[in-house]
């Protein structure tokens, strides 16, 4: 089994662990990738579901592993594959300097990459009617298992050890959206300041994008690196019924703004997380990664998972057929544009871990190199 097809299979249908103990904790609720475990497949690192209910009868598991952290995974009692564990972060033994451990202020996705939501609060998520209907932003905090607000100080602490003890090689920064103007935009820049006056760490600024397009200038100012302005779903039909309190920030909006910040970042350093299985068909999804790529936006389509405890708790995840049938001819685009993620500096993009889109480019770039130039003999 390839390792596109391998991961695909497993982001579908999630993973069944026989020693769930093993290396790096799996994530329950909270923003970003919850309930998911951190593995290696081919060396590449995926965030698989583990806590879903689809991941409780997915036909894949992982035997228990050796002393290496590596296990054999299992499709109905038949060998299909390797997968290795990363190790317990060390930086998450700690706590600041103001007994706050850390594991409350980030967590790590992924094998290198260190994952904050400065704002765990958020003005859509505080009504139901508004909420982002797979959102679970606030399950974390109710739970304790970390703090309303992130202080810029704080997250230097933080990010500091992580590059120190465990190598951590970028940063993502998201956040709860606190008003209907800035839209998180100035809480992502002291952020950013703050981290990048500690540690010269890489950073993504994630946020719905601001009322205005000066905020872009002054994030890359404050050490932002790359931005994300996800858009989650394509169509209006679809944003409307999913998320109905972000949905009142038009799609025009975000491609105007696409346009006002791919200039300040650069080239793919803007990117876009697009959940594929809420609605969208295959086809307006891939027309919408045609125009974003044609505007120097990477689209990072990964497939949607249901988190318990939300809305959306049991809607079906998509299939491994729908997600190879948009992230083949995905990766064909990337590829034809020359659009890596590897050569995104920071964020979801450049750690991949959400889907299998990287390694579809993988392929995509290989099947090109082995094809004839033009005019050279076949």
């Amino acid at each position: 089994m390839s390792p596109e097809t391998l991961i695909t299979e497993l982001q579908s249908f999630g993973l069944r662990l026989v020693d769930p103990r093993a290396g790096a904790q799996s994530r329950r609720g909270g923003a970003g990738p919850s309930d998911h475990k951190a593995v290696l497949v081919d060396g590449r690192p995926i965030m698989a579901p583990v806590h879903t209910a689809t991941a409780f009868a997915s036909p894949y598991v992982a035997l228990k592993p050796d002393g290496t952290g590596r296990s054999t995974v299992e499709r109905d009692g038949v060998p299909v594959g390797e997968i290795a564990f990363p190790p317990q972060p060390r930086f998450l033994k700690l706590q600041t300097f103001d007994g706050v451990p850390y594991g409350q202020i980030a967590v790590l996705h992924g094998s290198d990459v260190l994952a904050t939501t400065i704002l765990q609060t958020c003005i859509r998520y505080e009504s139901r009617r508004k909420t982002c209907q797979f959102c679970a932003i606030g399950q974390s905090l109710a739970a304790k298992r970390t703090i309303a607000r992130k202080t810029p100080e704080q997250l230097a602490e933080v990010a500091r050890a992580a590059v120190l003890l465990d190598g951590v090689k970028h940063m993502v920064m998201t956040t709860g959206t606190p008003n209907a103007t800035d839209r998180g935009a100035a809480i992502l820049c002291e952020s950013a300041f703050a981290v990048k006056a500690a540690v010269n760490l890489p950073i993504q600024g994630q946020c719905e994008p601001p009322d205005e397009d000066h905020w872009f200038e002054r994030m890359r100012a404050s050490g932002i690196d790359a931005l994300g302005l996800h858009l989650e779903a394509v169509t209006p039909e679809v944003r409307a019924r999913i998320m109905p309190g972000k949905a009142s920030v038009p799609l025009s909006r975000y491609m105007d703004a696409f346009r006002a910040a791919v200039p300040v970042f650069g080239r793919a350093q803007v990117s876009t997380y697009i959940l594929a299985g809420l609605g969208d068909t295959r086809e307006a999804i891939l027309s919408m990664c045609e125009s974003l790529i044609a505007l120097g936006v990477y689209p990072f389509v990964v497939p949607f998972v249901p988190i318990s405890g939300t809305p959306l708790e049991s809607h079906p995840a998509p299939s491994a057929a729908f997600m190879a049938s948009i992230l083949g001819p995905l990766g064909g685009m990337l590829a034809k544009a020359r659009m890596r993620s590897a050569d995104i500096k920071a964020g979801c993009g450049r750690c991949g871990a959400c889907s299998a889109l990287s390694a579809y480019e993988d392929a995509a770039r290989q099947t090109a190199g082995s094809e004839p130039r033009e005019g050279a003999p076949s």
